[in-house]
């Protein structure tokens, strides 16, 4: 039975160490090699509202550090632009100076190519057979994302799993951003059944999902960005971002990236099989509407 941890403070950092608290840290990261991803998809002097904040990947990067894990990296792959530039506007890469850790920047290459697996029992294939990858992320020990709490136009949501699946494949290769097309490939064409695959051969060993802020009537870019103090925690990233499609609105089978990988066995998506060691999924809801709308709502 997953554990999903939801915590709210004012102070993102409390939200994300009280959270951390109900996941076994030690165990997960003591002497591992371990990556954070982090949302480094876009960001502009301008707004900075679509990617992981500072404060944000701080704590998280300070709670693994508490656990002496061997190495610690924060691996990073925009797709709509150079992952160093947009994480020093962002003022992620001054954390990552300050913390003492490792950047790593998973669009350059080399490559490699890595095959991937759907679901023919259950007649779901997708025509994406393969990926072109950095190696070096197949080396991770534990691999931690780092998600924004987010709509997106094509994907219904951009949590947990979206944030691994759409930055691994090598934008030095595919182009950036990767529509560019430097070498074909089809990720957009099905892109729910590319992300589930893509989980299933990259599995997540811990998934935060921070609504600092959490985004709005669109996304990834360009929605309205609302502060909600919210963090969720799961070492399951499907059961993490079936609790964040629900504050969204959504069910698992209205984000059939999800649906696909609870079928695919990289997690859960009943939420009546979760813990809630914090904060409750009708409290989380209540919480999340009242920041994001000025009103308290229960559809759970």
């Amino acid at each position: 039975m997953p554990s999903v941890a939801i915590t709210q403070n004012e102070r993102i950092e409390t939200a994300v160490a009280e959270a951390l608290s109900h996941m076994p840290l030690e165990q997960l990261v003591r002497g591992k090699r371990v990556a954070v991803k982090p949302n480094e998809t876009f960001a502009t002097e301008d707004d900075k509202t679509g990617v992981t904040q500072p404060d944000t990947l701080r704590a998280v990067l300070q709670a693994i550090k508490s656990h002496a894990p061997m190495e610690l990296v924060v691996s990073g792959g925009a797709g709509a632009g150079e992952t160093e530039e947009i994480m020093r506007i962002a003022g992620l890469m001054d954390v990552v100076e300050a913390e003492g850790v490792e950047f790593f920047d998973h669009n350059r290459g080399p490559f490699e190519e890595v095959q991937l697996d759907y679901d023919p029992a259950n007649d779901v294939d997708g025509p994406q057979k393969s990926v072109m990858v950095n190696p070096r992320v197949l080396d991770y020990d534990v691999l931690v994302s780092l998600a924004n709490l987010k709509l997106h136009s094509t994907a219904t949501v951009t949590l947990s799993l979206k944030n691994i699946a759409m930055s691994y494949p090598a934008a030095d290769y595919y182009g950036h951003p990767r529509s560019k097309m430097l070498h074909k490939h089809h990720f957009f064409e099905d892109m729910h059944s590319f992300i589930a695959a893509m989980a299933k051969r990259f599995p997540i060993h811990l998934a935060i999902i921070a609504g600092r802020p959490a985004m709005i009537g669109t996304g990834p870019l360009g929605g309205h960005a609302v502060e909600t103090g919210l963090v969720i925690a799961s070492t399951d990233p499907v059961a993490a971002d079936v609790v964040g499609a629900q504050l969204l609105g959504f069910g698992p089978h209205a984000v059939r990236h999800l649906w696909e990988a609870g079928r695919l066995g990289v997690g859960h998506t009943e939420k009546e099989k979760m813990q809630f060691p914090a904060m409750s999924m009708k409290d989380a809801i209540r919480a999340f509407t009242k920041a994001a709308y000025g009103k308290e709502l229960t559809f759970e």
